[in-house]
């Protein structure tokens, strides 16, 4: 499915393998960028059209077109193998369905019309087209594609399986995409084998639709045919794609293999360079964290994003560590916090009033957390926002009140959003303890007030229903954080419990909101737009992914239409800050933890230049130093 090619994603959420692979299948679509502009003039229209290397809404982009990327190494050798771990299993290689659980990767052969970079998060670049062109009013865009782009098959790319590519999500995706966008696109048109045009309708969102339509992957059509493959089904195999990977070997739900395409098409442009360094791409499944963990201890697999504070301050004093085999290191972050917490299932009666999600929410002890469970090491999130100037801060601007006043007059919000400070998560002054009796008072007033009033027994019941609920988790590794919270319930009065299931029954109740309470990581990028729609609004509510909690907000809906027509980078922030304060005092999430820092371990045969600030890619710049590998081969570090 096409995605906003500018929004970027960050790897410092608890689910670790799912953001190692999300982070890099981001990364994998970096591109050249800047660009050279001219004028043209229709001559049916006498509109003015830009003719582009690439696209921004907002200032310059940050590379010439012909560039090489700052964080690379232009000259990083080739060869060799990237091994890293995923939790669970996997029956398909198809992410565009709610069939099946999706495997490790799978879009690692799929490239795009426009691609972003990890250090300019406004930038679109050219990558399969040479140029393209759009009118002031973006009323449509042309894509000049390449000529020279091949499928696997050694097949020639064309507009035509641009033109497939692009239709398909919008009559076989899921319902989230189709219900957003397939209102926004009036016709493709392709006018020669290697040039198309989208034109949109007068309703799709001007600031989106150019990177919307340059975010199609490229898929071949024939193949598609040939093979009677559907995108609402499970797939056996990766789609017949154009990138520089293709599945080699598949053990189904215990490995993944992927071997570099010798005959690449883009292996030597200049984008390209210093990327895609490895000949392989290994993925070892686990069932769990600590059997992961082991693996990694024995040399199965040599790249780990340790997304576990107990085993990062605890459990790397190893024989491989010892001897020096693997190195361990913090490495910055500058993205935007990931807004990973837990949310409430909106659609269940007893969540519906906001009383009680703040009472469970004040039973969450983040600071005896931090202080016994994770060494330290996390801050809690604050907004969908952190570490960016879209977050809401304080009590709202004269400009936001502008823009929440009209809502708060029509009902849709509450006046206090007007005058009190942006919604955080509440501060125990109890470091010592699970328990915050303090807090644990104030929770009860909430239940008191909400009409769970607690019985003879201790337990809260509302018209004879006891007050139940229940934490879905798929990973082990949250027995320790969920069951003091379920305890700290239980001594309020809630019959609470943590259901932990395998990763197929997660990904389904997930899926078909069969859940009380999920994880759920809920940051945004840089340039909010439509596909906040597809996290926060209500037409997607009932049937989607990324908005699990099923929030239904007029108010937010309105909101989000404002961010999506945002004409200036100073109007998008102030827009976004207000929807950032509305969503916090929806309190439909219970923020969890982050840190600034990628804490990663590797066996010390992989090599970097730098680390993007916008994401961790080791599968897009780093490289392999065969010698040192052959070292520790030599002595034993492997399986």
């Amino acid at each position: 499915m096409q995605e906003q090619v500018r929004s970027v994603a960050k790897a410092k959420s608890n689910d670790a393998p799912a953001r190692q692979l999300q982070t890099w299948a981001l990364g994998s679509v970096i591109c050249i960028a800047a660009l050279w502009t001219a004028s043209a003039v229709l001559a049916d229209s006498h509109e003015n059209v830009t003719v582009s290397h690439g696209y921004s809404n907002f200032g310059e982009l940050k590379y010439g077109p012909d560039s090489v990327l700052d964080y690379v190494n232009p000259d990083a050798p080739k060869g060799g193998e990237f091994s890293q771990w995923a939790q669970g299993t996997f029956d398909s290689f198809n992410i565009y369905t709610r069939k099946g659980v999706p495997a490790a990767l799978a879009t690692i052969g799929y490239e795009s019309i426009l691609i972003s970079t990890l250090d300019d998060p406004y930038g679109a670049y050219c990558y399969l087209c040479d140029t393209l062109e759009y009118p002031d009013s973006r009323d449509w865009v042309i894509f000049n594609l390449r000529d020279d782009v091949t499928f696997w098959d050694g097949t020639t790319m064309t507009a035509e399986d641009i033109k497939f590519s692009f239709e398909m999500p919008l009559e076989q995706g899921i319902t989230e995409y189709r219900s957003v966008y397939s209102q926004f696109i009036d016709s493709v048109e392709v006018l020669d084998t290697h040039r198309i045009r989208f034109n949109f309708t007068d309703q799709a969102p001007r600031r989106d639709v150019v990177t919307w339509a340059g975010g199609t992957s490229a898929w071949s059509r024939a193949w598609f045919e040939e093979n009677a493959v559907r995108l609402d089904e499970t797939a056996d195999a990766p789609f017949m794609g154009t990138g520089p990977y293709q599945l080699e070997e598949v053990d189904i739900g215990r490995q993944i293999i992927y071997r570099y395409d010798p005959d690449w098409w883009g292996a030597d442009l200049p984008i390209n360079q210093g990327r895609n360094n490895f000949e392989s791409v290994r993925v070892e499944y686990f069932a769990d964290s600590g059997a992961a963990f082991e693996g990694f201890k024995s040399g199965v697999y040599a790249f780990r994003n340790e997304n576990s504070s107990l085993q990062w301050a605890t459990g790397y004093d190893f024989p491989a560590r010892q001897n020096g085999w693997v190195k361990v290191e913090e490495l910055q972050d500058g993205a935007i916090g990931t807004g990973q917490g837990f949310v409430f299932n909106l659609n269940q009666t007893k969540f519906q009033d906001q009383r009680v999600r703040q009472a469970i929410t004040l039973m969450v002890n983040f600071e005896w957390m931090n202080a016994s469970l994770f060494y330290g090491l996390y801050e809690r999130p604050e907004s969908f926002w952190d570490n960016s100037d879209l977050k809401a801060v304080g009590v709202p601007s004269p400009e936001e009140i502008a823009i929440l006043q009209p809502l708060v007059d029509e009902g849709l919000l509450n006046a206090a959003i007007l005058i009190e400070e942006a919604v955080l998560p509440p501060a125990s002054t109890t470091s010592d303890r699970p328990l915050d009796r303090r807090q644990l008072r104030a929770a009860s007033a909430l239940l008191d007030e909400a009409g769970w009033i607690a019985g003879e027994d201790g337990m809260r019941r509302k018209d004879g229903q006891l007050l139940e609920v229940s934490f879905l988790e798929r990973s082990p590794q949250f027995d320790r954080i969920i069951n003091p919270i379920v305890e700290n319930l239980k001594r309020l009065g809630v019959d609470a419990k943590l259901e932990r299931v395998d990763t197929a029954q997660f990904i389904e109740r997930r899926r078909t909101g069969a859940f009380d309470i999920v994880n759920a990581s809920l940051g945004q990028g840089y340039e909010p737009g439509q596909q906040l729609a597809q996290f926060f609004g209500s037409e997607a509510a009932e049937d989607s992914s990324r908005n699990p909690m099923r929030l239904k907000s007029p108010a937010v809906d309105r909101l989000i239409d404002d961010i999506v027509v945002a004409e200036t980078l100073e109007d998008l922030k102030i827009r976004t800050r207000a929807l950032d304060r509305v969503l916090r005092a929806e309190r439909f999430w219970i923020p969890q933890w982050q840190k600034g820092v990628h804490t990663v371990a590797y066996y010390d045969m992989y090599r970097f230049a730098e680390i993007p600030p916008l994401a961790l890619s080791p599968l897009d710049n780093w490289w392999y130093d065969a010698e040192t590998a052959e070292a520790l081969r030599a002595a034993g570090a492997f399986q």
